[in-house]
């Protein structure tokens, strides 16, 4: 099986803490809705007490165009892309030239060439490393990334995977734009970056010439659900300032009705139930989310502990966000703070979708 060699996680220098971020709101959407004070109350229901953003709060009182937006997406992606691989890599004792194929995952911006184009020359990949840009999927890019590094670490088990998932989630805001959609995101979003080193079975420490990474957590499979006409529970819709955000309230009622049997269905692919289940790895959408994860799966509240932190310390930075988790996840395993057995990461995206990884912790 594949194994997750490292993870290393990076964010923009630009912190905005809820209480500022709730003045913010106020100031631009206090005439926009009679009962402001009440919808407010949702910077403190969100959970969140800081984010990170490659811009300061000033700059995003202002307008600017898609054009000026997809700049600073293209140079604040680059960025934190590179800094957080090339810690990756370190981590994982993996020098950039023996990397295989890299993984890009991103939805809030656009370049062609692709950006990972530009990330390998900046590392300094080789040049006929294989590029496999993902845009599209949201909060569940991160998930779906994993998965899909997997795959291809299955199909070429002497390969080095590096996956990359970089949101710039605030450039997308717009000012103008006075939806309760745009409202609930500007108390939600946030940016960052994380990059995963994924090893393939026959991966060999040319040092010593003994397997690596018997130690990593291995990924076992995967499982991707794509709900019928349901396209317009999240998303963007693009206009001419950009990115606009689209929710449903329905995420928590779905979250629900529906995780458990997902969760069921991947476990017993794998000839498992959820009372084999150690851990689960979620993508914080949002405090109400991680609730609805909780009562439909009946998990202990521990399980969600790093989920909850993460979303407290950078709040939603779409697809990275559960690498984040998944970081902390395994850095309190290296403090042998967690135990063996299986666990699921999940996340929920557009389409609407849900992404799962199966994994294992020795």
């Amino acid at each position: 099986m594949p194994t997750i060699a490292a993870v290393r996680t990076a964010v923009p220098p630009h912190v905005v803490t809820s209480e500022e971020a709730r003045d913010f709101a106020l100031h631009l959407f206090g005439d926009a809705f009679r009962d402001i004070e009440r919808l407010l109350l949702l910077f403190d229901h969100t959970q969140i007490q800081s984010r990170h953003f490659c811009k300061p709060l000033p700059w995003f009182r202002e307008s600017h165009s898609f054009a000026e937006k997809n700049e600073a997406y293209v140079q604040a992606a680059l960025a934190l892309s590179a800094d957080c691989a090339r810690r990756a890599l370190a981590a994982a004792n993996v020098a950039p030239d023996s990397v295989d194929a890299i993984l890009f995952v991103s939805s809030t911006g656009i370049s062609t060439p692709s950006l990972d184009a530009a990330i390998a020359q900046t590392l300094g990949l080789r040049q006929d490393v294989r590029r496999l840009p993902i845009w599209g999927l949201g909060c569940a890019g991160g998930a779906s990334g994993l998965a899909r590094a997997s795959d291809y670490a299955l199909a070429h088990p002497a390969a080095t995977v590096l996956l990359i998932a970089a949101e710039l989630c605030g450039l997308t805001f717009i000012p103008s734009d006075r939806s309760k959609s745009n409202l609930v995101g500007s108390a939600l979003f946030a940016d960052g970056a994380a990059a995963v080193v994924i090893r393939g079975d026959l991966v060999t420490d040319l040092a010593n010439g003994a397997m690596e990474g018997r130690d990593a957590v291995q990924i076992v499979g995967s499982r991707s659900h794509l709900w019928p006409d349901s396209e317009d529970v999240m998303g963007w819709e693009v206009c001419d300032a950009g990115l606009s955000v689209i929710f449903s309230r329905d995420i928590p009622s779905l979250v629900r009705r529906e995780m458990a049997g997902q969760v069921d269905q991947l476990l017993s692919s794998h000839h498992l139930d959820r009372s084999d289940l150690s851990h689960f790895i979620a993508h914080p959408g949002g405090a109400k989310v991680l609730d609805a994860y909780q009562e439909s799966l009946d998990l202990p509240k521990t399980y969600l502990d790093d989920a909850r932190a993460v979303l407290q310390d950078f709040g939603n930075m779409s697809s990275p966000t559960v690498l984040f988790v998944l970081e902390r996840f395994l850095e309190r395993r290296r403090r042998n703070e967690i135990e063996g057995g299986y666990g699921v990461l999940a996340a929920l995206g557009p389409g609407f979708s849900c992404e799962q990884v199966l994994l294992q912790v020795d």
